[in-house]
């Protein structure tokens, strides 16, 4: 295989055509084309990454590429990554894996069975916040982790920028702010805890055919114990978000997204000191995200979020939703 990795894309909505825009001025990766159903994506893709080829199907993108980028919505991902597998190609999917835990199931045991090439796009795996997060544990400033919490809250939803996705993100079968951001958190939980564990949920969905509009959870990771509490229509933000742990040297938090803060002994948060909010911190993000495409698909060594992480998250999440009211 070339130094560069042939990158397709299937889905070119705001992931997608995020993840091209930076794939373009990365070293180690080429766009090798882009497949979208909806008639306006060709004029956007042309707008956004000018050059690189609408194909006339998923298929013809996957035979284009080393590694797929599946982008689509939810229902769709484990299909777009099967043929992939199925032709030996990589597959790097956004998450959710999937919204059917068996059928996410057993997606995984098959392809770590055959040895496919596999990963899921949870940003915080490449995040210089988590990483100062992990050096303050290092450091001591926690000791043995105690309790977690994670908050998470929006003035609505879907949020602004993502408004022309609420044919799917708001409805019940493949949207909310569980799936699209608590993954997040909790994939951040597994990374730094371990093994997840629901010991109890409730979901409220407040109008039907919609979304969730607000979620209270218990579990364990790795035998520490963490509470999860969502809402919407609860801040004035758009999007509003912390992940506290807490033990008896201290407490250090991740606040918005790209935020690392540690509390003082006089109870005062403070960012570390090369924080960045989240938009200036994302090209670093993606850069190594795609650090790791490229070496996944070459079948090197990575630290990106394994397919089996990806359904200890999903397993978590649709049990928090299946208990809905």
């Amino acid at each position: 295989m070339a130094d560069r990795i042939d990158l397709g894309i299937v889905g070119f909505g705001i992931m997608g055509e995020r993840l091209a825009r930076f794939a373009t001025q990365h070293d180690q990766v080429r766009l090798a084309g882009v497949w979208d159903p909806a008639p306006e994506a060709a004029s956007r893709l042309a707008a956004a990454v000018p050059g690189v080829a609408m194909l006339p199907s998923a298929e013809d993108v996957i035979a284009a590429c080393d590694c797929l980028y599946v982008a689509s919505p939810p229902a769709f991902h484990l299909a777009h990554a099967k043929a992939a597998f199925a032709a030996g190609k990589a597959a790097f999917l956004e998450k959710p894996l999937a919204t059917d835990v068996d059928a996410a199931r057993a997606f995984v045991e098959a392809a770590e069975a055959s040895g496919a090439r596999g990963a899921v796009n949870f940003p915080m795996a490449s995040s210089p916040a988590v990483a100062q997060l992990s050096a303050w544990r290092e450091e001591g400033a926690v000791g043995t982790p105690r309790e977690l919490a994670i908050t998470l809250a929006y003035a609505a939803w879907p949020r602004s920028w993502q408004r022309d996705a609420a044919s799917w993100l708001d409805r019940p079968e493949q949207g909310g702010f569980t799936r699209e951001v608590l993954s997040h958190f909790l994939f951040l939980t597994r990374r730094q805890l371990g093994p997840l564990a629901l010991e109890d949920a409730r979901a409220t969905f407040a109008v039907p055919g919609r979304s969730e509009t607000a979620i209270a959870a218990r579990l364990s990771a790795g035998g520490v114990p963490a509470t999860i509490s969502g809402g919407v229509g609860t801040t004035l933000a758009d999007d509003h978000n912390t992940w506290i742990l807490e033990g008896p040297a201290g407490a250090i938090r991740l606040r918005d997204w790209s935020y690392a803060e540690r509390r003082g002994a006089d109870g005062v948060w403070s960012a570390a000191q090369d924080a960045l909010p989240n938009e200036r911190m994302r090209p670093m993000v993606l850069k190594r995200q795609l650090d790791g495409v490229a070496a996944m698909t070459r079948g090197e060594a990575h630290h990106l979020a394994t397919l089996r992480e990806a359904f200890e998250v999903q397993a978590v999440v649709e049990g928090i939703l299946a208990r809905g009211a």
